[in-house]
């Protein structure tokens, strides 16, 4: 797919961080897109951005839609309703998510089974209503990361159902190959979001010490390299040097970067029994 010009694209999560700037982007390339995310006044407030930042007639080409993924029968009734309304997505970008990131121990059980049941559990239910009624030379984006090729200490919850999605995507991809419809797995480093802001209330000192001094990725910049991977069709994107540098590094050789995480726990260790000494 080279040219978005009158395309389709939904997009879940799309009222914030990373999927509100895939609207903006997809938006400029002459496709229509469809908001979709559960808060419904901050789709209003996306869609009221999205409108502002380009011509007045953009604002024509925007739809919102409230929405919880996590509920199969409420996706099943509100999307197909989209479906005879908008029609089918050329595009569709599964990114609703989050992160509760701390020591395993203390992440509530509630907490893991809204995890799993958002970003990998609703974008489940999504792909199950929609799929049927794609059609040829369509495309799939699911949003998992970089925690969904590499676990990292904090996030247990949010690596298993990230590297779920990354397992999702690719037995998907061989199923709807034949059909003409092409599927990618986004994984982004860390990246500046809303919801980045709410992960650092909770992230253990040794999650900061591994993820280092790394600057945040715009989401701006995460959404072209999207854009740019679907042209390709490229089954993996993975935005940014570092983290293409990251994924290179865990499959050729995981013991190396098993090591340097260990060592940067190690560190932290060392230093809490120094300070309650």
């Amino acid at each position: 797919m080279k040219n978005f010009n009158n395309k389709l694209v939904y997009i879940t999560g799309g009222s914030s961080g990373i999927g509100l700037a895939s609207a903006d982007e997809f938006l400029k390339a002459g496709a229509s897109v469809l908001l979709i995310a559960r808060n419904e006044k901050k789709l209003k407030d996306a869609r009221v951005v999205l409108s502002r930042e380009m011509e007045p007639e953009i604002g024509a080409r925007i739809s919102i839609c409230s929405l919880d993924i996590t509920k199969y029968d409420e996706v099943q009734t509100v999307l197909s309703d989209q479906i005879k309304n908008i029609g089918v997505p050329d595009i569709l970008v599964n990114c609703a998510g989050m992160a509760h990131p701390d020591y395993f121990e203390k992440i509530p059980y509630d907490r893991y089974e809204k995890t799993i049941s958002t970003n990998l559990t609703g974008v489940w239910n999504v792909l199950f209503v929609l799929v049927p009624a794609m059609k040829r030379d369509s495309h799939i984006v699911n949003v998992s990361s970089i925690g969904g090729f590499i676990g990292v200490f904090g996030y247990t919850a949010y690596s298993a159902s990230k590297f779920g999605i990354m397992g999702l995507s690719e037995a998907l991809r061989g199923e709807l190959k034949p059909r003409g419809i092409s599927v990618s797995v986004l994984c982004p480093p860390d990246t500046d979001t809303p919801g980045m802001v709410e992960e650092n209330r909770t992230k253990p000192e040794e999650t900061h010490a591994i993820s280092g001094n790394v600057t945040l990725m715009g989401a701006e910049n995460v959404a072209k390299a999207m854009i740019n991977g679907i042209k390709s069709k490229k089954f993996i994107i993975i935005p940014g040097v570092m983290g293409k540098f990251t994924f290179i590094m865990k499959r050729l050789f995981p013991s190396l970067v098993f090591s340097i995480m260990d060592n940067d726990v190690r560190k932290v260790i060392k230093n809490r029994e120094k300070q309650e000494k």
